[in-house]
């Protein structure tokens, strides 16, 4: 079946879809550098509201395997694609990617030029788009693309109930969960700290009820200036002194609760490529990124807090250590495994401050 993606400056693209193939949405298209790991990207839930054009030319090659979703659901409202693989190969596959993504009931295109794609969204910026199978009404389309908004997408993603894991260890800490990834979860485990994943909505009381060693700030979606009600509890939390960190929008949040700014990048950082340098090392790390918004540097105060790591790329904001406080955030995932495990020693450094 013939479909398109209408982005909003008029440029149409042709494909074949797939997944959900009678699924017609709007979306903000953005692309991820990834050569593996499509299926912890698909599932990651920092992609609610967007479409997610993947740079790599074949995609599926090893099928859909459970144990590496980073949550229960496809949260990317659309895939693109340049070649979807016609044979999956590994011992672990479950099912195709095609049918993973129709069973999610999200929709598709193969055989794009997603080089092209990617391409226009660097030099113009990331854009908002629509997947359909008909170009018959043009002016319809363009209507709902100018009026799509990513929206207030933490709530969404958000587990409703706290889920407990890890019972009977020395160290707890709590996980407000803005869109949390498993692994973040595994990494606390395989270091002996048990963890409760609690709403985004979880009120300081109910919070300090449960008696943390440490509070940990999870990644997630959309623009960090629309999460107002986590930013209050983040500001209470910083009134006492539990040791925090924070991680992607994590630590975007906080920075907004210590009065400092966050703007939209161009294009985003979105793939396990990104050079990040510790200052106070002097190493280099290739990091996981995820993210379209960063925290400003010059916003920064330096009575309160100190900027801990820089991106080599562009040079913004990657860390930021807080003053007179165990609380410091990263932008980048050290959850994930590009190097694979360089940076585990965030979350080294935050366990052995509990």
């Amino acid at each position: 079946m013939v479909g398109y993606l209408v982005l909003e400056n008029g440029e149409i693209f042709e494909g074949e879809r797939i997944g959900a193939t009678n699924v017609d949405t709007a979306c903000e298209v953005v692309f991820n550098t990834a050569m593996a790991g499509y299926l912890e990207t698909f599932t990651d839930p920092s992609y609610a509201g967007q479409g997610i054009v993947m740079t790599y030319p074949l995609i599926g090659n090893y099928g859909v395997i459970p144990e590496d979703f980073e949550s229960e659901n496809i949260w990317a409202k659309a895939v693109f694609i340049h070649e979807l693989a016609e044979f999956e190969s590994n011992f672990r596959k479950k099912e195709a990617l095609n049918k993973f993504l129709r069973d999610y009931k999200v929709p598709g295109l193969t055989n794009i030029n997603t080089r092209k794609l990617t391409r226009i969204l660097r030099e113009a910026g990331t854009m908002k788009g629509y997947v359909t199978s008909s170009l018959e009404n043009m002016a319809e389309i363009m209507q709902k693309i100018k009026e799509y908004e990513v929206g207030q997408v933490v709530k969404q993603v958000s587990i409703k109930q706290p889920v407990l894991y890890g019972k009977n260890y020395e160290k707890q800490i709590v996980l407000l969960d803005y869109g949390f990834k498993h692994n973040i979860v595994n990494s606390f485990l395989k270091r002996n700290v048990g963890v409760t994943v609690c709403p985004s909505t979880t009120s300081i009381d109910r919070i300090l009820t449960l008696k943390p060693d440490g509070i940990l700030l999870s990644n997630g979606p959309g623009d960090p200036e629309n999460a107002q009600a986590e930013i209050n509890v983040i500001r209470e939390l910083c009134k006492t002194n539990i040791p925090i960190l924070g991680i992607c929008l994590g630590h975007q949040l906080m920075a907004l609760a210590h009065g400092f700014k966050t703007a939209k990048l161009k294009y985003g950082h979105r793939g396990p490529n990104h050079p990040v340098k510790d200052l106070s090392s002097g190493r280099v790390y290739i990091t996981s990124q995820n993210h379209g918004y960063y925290v400003v540097e010059d916003s920064v105060r330096s009575e309160v807090a100190e900027v801990s790591h820089v991106n080599l790329n562009d040079g913004t904001v990657e860390g930021i250590r807080y003053r007179d406080k165990n609380v410091f955030t990263v932008q980048f995932h050290p959850e994930a495994c590009p190097g694979p495990e360089d940076m585990g020693y965030i979350f080294d450094e935050f366990v052995r401050g509990l």
